[in-house]
């Protein structure tokens, strides 16, 4: 939907609604109320859901859409994330454990199929189970509300996880469509650690497409009141340490070691003994390590950043989680480069490069980008090796193209 377009129905002219959505300024009530109903704020989120899974299955143009500040700021409206009675009509049958547990393990799937191969994999195989299978069982009948709530649960992590595989695809809009649906199935199933855990990924989102305020507004909604303080040890760090890289980026370095120190004290407390949600499966000291590690660079403090980086290279499990063990090491590089280092910089480079063949990800492009018009910079370097990890950078690239 063209700005134009938007203007003609809202009243507000071009100019202003892109401030709006550029973040540039924040859109005010009215602005923010008619992106919510027209994104479907207002629509009952089983239906919501079942027509965004049919739009992307058949790629729709609104899809392709940029990101909107606008849609995310609506996601903090009042009574978004409320629950909302909701009729129902037109059961096959009972719905049971089984049927939630089925979701959870097809979850758990793809999840590590991300992790491995980039969110650019597998991702329209998801929706299709999720607008079919998922969206029947959210119409069905249940033997009692506990798994009528866990099934709600389970179809917001796995409308959660096509907008996390879309987001690292750099399908910006369509993870925001597919993480505020979920944000409001999880309010239905009263999961208030889960609907944290998806403020967490759009503050995430925000952050690194360079809307910092958005970004602490969603990071700063995440772990306020029960999303934080009813989530796991593990989950609560996860929450904290997105916290603290949105106060990086708001430039208040010293809130953020609070939040960060808070993020290592979560993670210490979780344990085999304390139950915590599947979906935090990949969250471990390295990609704490990770995290302080960015937080550090954009600090300007690079030779912590490169230790952190560092560490989490070492912890990390590769083979279970390639995708960011290639972006560590290209950020790791990127920091030895900006040390004095070129020749330890292109041997972490060729190490990133040869860890993310394969890797069909957004975020992997950018850092292969990343490495290629860095060499460029210093293509007449004495480093032997500066051209050819920059040709490797293109190579992927070209391989990798959408």
């Amino acid at each position: 939907m063209s700005l134009a377009a938007v203007a003609r129905e809202i009243h507000y002219s071009k100019s202003a609604l892109a401030y709006f959505e550029t973040g540039e300024r924040t859109p005010p009530p009215d602005a923010i109320a008619w992106y919510e109903k027209r994104f479907g704020g207002l629509k009952d989120p089983v239906a919501a859901l079942a027509d965004l899974g049919k739009a992307d299955v058949e790629r729709r143009t609104f899809l392709r859409a940029g990101y909107s500040t606008a849609l995310s700021a609506s996601v903090l409206l009042p009574g978004w994330i409320d629950p909302s009675p909701r009729t129902v009509g037109g059961a096959v049958r009972n719905i049971g454990r089984a049927d939630v547990s089925a979701v959870r393990e097809v979850m758990s799937l793809f999840s590590r199929m991300d992790q491995r191969m980039g969110g650019g994999h597998g991702r329209t195989a998801v929706v299709q189970y999720l607008t079919t299978e998922v969206v029947g069982y959210l119409n069905g009948t249940y033997t009692d509300n506990t798994v009528r709530n866990d099934m709600f649960s389970a179809a917001a992590e796995l409308a959660y996880l096509v907008g996390w595989m879309a987001f690292d695809n750099d399908e910006h809009h369509v993870a925001q469509r597919y993480f505020s649906t979920a944000t409001k199935l999880a309010a239905e199933a009263d999961d208030a650690p889960l609907t944290g855990h998806v403020l967490r990924a759009m503050a995430h989102q925000a952050i690194d497409l360079r809307h910092p305020e958005e970004g602490l507004r969603l990071a700063e909604a995440s772990v306020t009141g029960a999303r934080y303080r009813t989530a796991s040890p593990r989950e609560r760090a996860l929450l904290k340490v997105v916290h603290a890289k949105a106060l990086s980026a708001a430039h208040r370095p010293a809130d953020a070691a609070r939040a960060l120190l808070t993020a290592e004290q979560d993670l210490a407390a979780a344990s085999a003994q304390i139950p915590e949600p599947a979906r935090v499966f990949f969250f471990s000291e390295a990609s704490l390590a990770h995290e302080t590690a960015c937080a550090l660079r954009d600090a300007g403090d690079l030779s912590g950043a490169a230790a952190q980086f560092e560490l989490s290279v070492r912890k990390r499990e590769a083979t279970a989680f390639t995708r960011t063990h290639a972006v560590t090491l290209g950020y790791l590089g990127a920091v030895q480069a900006d040390q004095g280092d070129l020749e330890l910089a292109c041997a972490t480079w060729s190490s990133a490069l040869t860890a993310m063949q394969g890797v069909q990800s957004g975020r992997t492009r950018n850092v292969a980008r990343d490495i290629r018009n860095a060499t460029a910079a210093h293509s007449n370097s004495t480093t032997a090796a500066i051209n050819q990890i920059g040709d490797q950078a293109a190579q992927y690239l070209a391989a990798h193209a959408i």
